[in-house]
């Protein structure tokens, strides 16, 4: 079991920036076609913006169209957290398992070899 980091809100605050802390904090969604990894086609491990913990790696990235980095499978599975999200009808929530940050959405419509879209 990973220990979880655990802080208030004003510590988020003083270590990520405005727009870090409105999506991994918040719950926000960054602008379609805004940010600087939608398009970034280097090598590499993604990591959460909050805690550094590995996410996905560029060999599972693909072109979904949606103007956000698109994966079709974390690193490992206990890197991330899923849960039930009822704000806009039903969708599955995904968090960095290590400090909780919203990392954005699970859906069925990705490639193979899962079919799914993170």
């Amino acid at each position: 079991m990973k220990e979880k980091i655990k802080k208030s809100n004003k510590e988020w605050k003083e270590v990520l920036n405005k727009e870090q802390y409105k999506v991994l904090r918040k719950k926000g969604t960054e602008r379609a076609f805004t940010g600087k990894y939608w398009d970034n086609k280097e090598k590499g491990i993604y990591r959460c913006a909050a805690c550094g913990e590995p996410l996905f790696d560029s060999d599972t990235k693909f072109k979904s169209g949606t103007g956000w980095p698109s994966f079709y499978k974390p690193i490992e599975e206990d890197n991330i957290e899923e849960k039930k999200d009822y704000s806009w009808g039903i969708r599955t929530e995904v968090l960095c398992s290590k400090c909780g940050g919203h990392l954005g959405h699970v859906f069925k419509d990705g490639p193979e070899p899962t079919g799914l879209r993170y």
